[in-house]
């Protein structure tokens, strides 16, 4: 059995893009992009402004934020969602994905590790290499696909193309995890692409559009396992979903304080008393990204990369 694990990091990685803009090679899938009509270029430097203007919330709320880099070549658009690639582990462990799209497979850069490592501080013991799934066509997009409770070590994971059984086995074989996974979909029937859009799970508080669970049995199932570990939970709806909501994240500051981080677009969709509930729960944080929205199909979620790894003193 693995030691308990904190559910909140108080450090994230973020990928500040090079050539941000709306992949096609995702669009199949990933029915929240593309909603837009701006260029490449107009894309990129709207992205740009806003990931500087999400990096200043979360340092001001005394979040420690690592910032790095994406260079122009290999092209990633989808760079600044780093939480799809790789999760970081009190452990010392690393874990790295395998991912549906090609031109997302080069977003594993090996030197954003050893930069961890050298420049930051953080230990790394092993890195669980989960990537070797593509061969075989098997896609686990981190914590895009699994939403991790792990003080209680319970993956949720909603299937879809880029979530599946057999990765999220060996994910949850290798790193002690008990897996609750169902199927999700939008008010279409649509399969939702990753988990983390539709709910995220904190210290004492869940948030989740549990009406976009596909089936009865599996929506009770959730909502009891959430309930069972101590959750106070939030329900959405869709159009909140839509408005990503559902892709929050819950850290903890310098100060032990909890913060909870969203865009400006999900915290103004919430009614009254989901704030209310929010603001009692933590700080909250939001920041205006709607271009990576738009473009993209993810938000402030996806863009965090949350380091539980230890630090070397």
């Amino acid at each position: 059995m693995s030691a308990p694990e904190s559910q909140l990091a108080s450090a994230v990685l973020m990928i500040r893009p090079a050539r941000f803009e709306s992949n096609p090679l995702t669009a199949a899938s990933n029915l929240f992009q593309g909603r837009t009509t701006a260029t490449p270029s107009e894309q990129q430097l709207a992205a740009v402004r806003e990931f500087d203007g999400l990096v200043d919330a979360l340092r001001l709320a005394r979040i420690n934020v690592v910032v790095i880099e994406d260079t122009p070549e290999p092209h990633t658009p989808d760079s600044i969602f780093p939480n799809n690639w790789v999760s970081f582990h009190s452990d010392g462990r690393i874990v790295l994905y395998p991912m549906e799209a090609i031109n997302r497979r080069t977003e594993r850069r090996a030197d954003i590790i050893e930069s961890l490592s050298n420049e930051y501080n953080f230990q790394v013991r092993d890195i669980v290499d989960l990537s070797e799934h593509e061969n075989a066509g098997h896609y686990l997009e981190g914590t895009g696909s699994m939403v991790l409770d792990r003080s209680n070590r319970i993956a949720y994971a909603c299937l879809s193309s880029r979530t599946q059984l057999g990765p999220l086995g060996d994910f949850a074989q290798r790193m002690d995890y008990d897996v609750v996974s169902f199927d999700a979909v939008d008010r279409d029937g649509i399969p939702i692409y990753h988990t983390n859009v539709l709910m995220n799970v904190g210290e004492a508080l869940a948030v989740i559009c549990a009406e976009a669970i596909a089936h009865d049995n599996q929506r009770v199932a959730v909502l009891a396992s959430l309930r069972d570990t101590g959750h106070e939970v939030v329900s959405l709806g869709y159009d909140q979903l839509d408005a990503f909501a559902g892709n929050m994240l819950e850290l903890r500051n310098s100060d032990g304080e909890r913060v909870v981080a969203m865009s400006t677009r999900a915290w103004e969709s919430l009614d009254a008393n989901q704030r209310e509930v929010l603001h009692s729960n933590g700080r909250v944080v939001h920041a205006a990204i709607n271009t990576i929205e738009d473009s993209a199909g993810g938000s402030v979620r996806c863009m965090l990369a949350e380091i539980h790894l230890p630090i070397l003193r």
